[in-house]
């Protein structure tokens, strides 16, 4: 197990001077008086909280890089040279049908009204960050076009500056949120959706009403945490006058922007930015009942939970508390995960790393099934970014989980495409794109494919981060197709636990998933006793 060093790293732009660092503390073993930096303890004596959060702040996402025991690189996926699963038909499968390309990555979600997805992923909830903010026609037209859901995250009509309240508490007009949801409708084509995730701060300023009222959205999402952080959701804003408008609205702001000496600090340019807050989320049973059958009164078709790192209490609160209120879709999102604006050491050392917590949720799964209780679909969340991630989540909660919750990894196609058009249009383009060409046409190889999608003349409208989203997920679903095809699996659906084997006894401990040495031993040894 590789140790992190806690007083350094890129996330916080700090470095340690020294080659010999104490694993504990991560101080250099030999402190001198004189040095001029630049671990974390000499930033924070002048800089302070500051400390607290990878930066900078709105151009940067951080996901924590801890190594744990085990972890998903410790599962290894069968192939087979016999055999076929899932061919339309029932068909057995020879060389001439059992081709990659037939492999169907359509997955679906929710009890009775089902969503429809081309690729078995979705984004993480894009919220309140400015990360989000400034990229969502990127990410939003790319989720569309992709025909995978977007999930919209917490506060945005709290933290938007044109909000309007009706007697001064609940939503009246969110330009925002309506600038969102109408930029992913404008090109969803009937596979994924849109869907508004609330917290305790939305719930308050009634976002629910706001959204059925006048977007008539189907699906709405209740959390309870996220992999990245055990505490509310957060941004930073660098203003006095906008952290006292967020602070009247209800928010917890600091260091408190209403204190004297705070403002004296921020005039003295000490403090350069505030941090919001959202309150913590408290949960019982019965309120948590109530609570979805509200929603479901004011006419949403679809509620969701999305659930964080929390032990094995809570995690068995969601899944049976989603079983009996017939939650459509938890996800249940694993440490250490990826952010725009999370505590960094939180980040690193607190929360059920994935692969623990997903395993467990399968063994609860199974559990509750036995017992003749429905299992509400999962999705699992926590640092994934590839084709084969993608099918060891499948497989390892089979037949319980239908998709990949990705953060990061659906964000940078859509923060590299927008700088691509950047680059181009100041005739900068560096050489690791150049080297493709110097045009649209030339660059994105899927670039004819979108066009195609969504007509000659549209295609001028499309941002090229939506593009690159598009590029990505046809990535992933490519390499899938291969995957489930070497697996002889032809539907997301005929993905089993048997699909995978463990590399150590500890991983097959935690999993479930037999060592790789035991794995088919007695179909084995059946043929060579046969």
């Amino acid at each position: 197990m590789n140790l992190q060093q806690p007083n350094a790293n890129d996330a916080t732009r700090t470095a340690n001077r020294s080659r010999n660092v104490s694993p504990m503390s991560g101080l250099c073993t030999r402190c001198i008086d004189g040095c001029r930096g630049n671990c974390e303890v000499f930033k924070a004596t002048f800089r302070g909280r500051e400390l607290l959060y990878p930066g900078p702040f709105g151009t940067v996402t951080a996901g924590g890089d801890k190594e744990y025991p085990v972890d998903y690189s410790h599962l290894n996926i069968h192939g087979y040279a016999l055999g076929a699963k899932g061919l339309p038909g029932g068909q057995k499968g020879d060389p001439d049908t059992a081709r990659f390309p037939n492999a169907n990555t359509e997955t679906s979600y929710g009890w009775d009204r089902k969503v429809k997805m081309k690729v078995p992923v979705f984004t993480g909830a894009l919220g309140s960050t400015e990360i989000a903010r400034k990229n969502w026609e990127h990410f939003a037209v790319g989720a569309a076009i992709s025909g995978i859901t977007i999930v919209c995250g917490e506060n945005v009509c709290g933290i938007d500056p044109a909000l309007e309240l009706s007697g001064g508490k609940k939503v009246k007009k969110a330009p925002d949120m309506d600038r969102r949801i109408e930029t992913y409708r404008r090109y969803h084509s009937g596979y994924g959706e849109i869907l508004v995730q609330m917290n305790v701060e939305d719930t308050r300023l009634g976002v629910a009403e706001y959204i059925i009222d006048r977007h008539g959205l189907e699906t709405i999402e209740l959390k309870w945490g996220q992999g990245a952080k055990c505490i509310g959701g957060e941004i930073k804003v660098s203003s006095l006058e906008r952290a006292l408008e967020l602070q009247r609205r209800g928010y917890i702001v600091t260091p408190d922007p209403s204190d004297p000496v705070v403002q004296a600090a921020f005039r003295d340019k000490a403090i350069k930015e505030f941090e919001r807050h959202s309150r913590l989320g408290f949960i019982d049973e019965e309120s948590f009942y109530a609570e979805v059958e509200r929603l479901r009164k004011l006419g949403f078709k679809r509620i969701t939970l999305k659930t964080g790192a929390y032990g094995l209490r809570e995690l068995a609160m969601a899944l049976k508390w989603s079983s009996r209120a017939g939650i459509d879709l938890l996800t249940i999102d694993g440490a250490p995960g990826g952010t725009g604006m999370s505590p960094w050491r939180m980040m690193e050392e607190w929360g059920m790393p994935s692969l623990y917590l997903h395993s467990a949720a399968y063994e609860f799964s199974r559990i509750l099934a036995g017992r003749g209780e429905r299992v509400p679909d999962l999705a699992f969340a926590g640092g994934f970014s590839s084709e084969d991630g993608v099918f060891k989540v499948l497989a390892l909660g089979a037949p319980f989980t239908k998709a990949v919750c990705m953060g990061r990894a659906l964000m940078i196609p859509g923060m590299v495409g927008k700088n691509i058009a950047l680059w181009m249009k100041e005739n900068d383009l560096p050489k690791t794109v150049s080297e493709y060409g110097s045009t649209v046409e030339e660059i994105f190889v899927n670039y004819e494919d979108v066009k195609k999608l969504v007509g000659n003349e549209e295609i001028r409208n499309i941002p090229l981060g939506a593009i690159g989203i598009y590029s990505y997920s046809q990535k992933i679903k490519v390499g899938l197709q291969q995957l489930m095809a070497g697996a002889r699996c032809f539907t997301i659906d005929s993905i089993t636990r048997n699909e995978l084997m463990s590399l150590t006894e500890e991983c097959a401990k935690v999993t479930g998933i037999p060592y790789l040495m035991d794995s088919y031993r007695e179909e084995a040894l059946g043929i060579l006793n046969a």
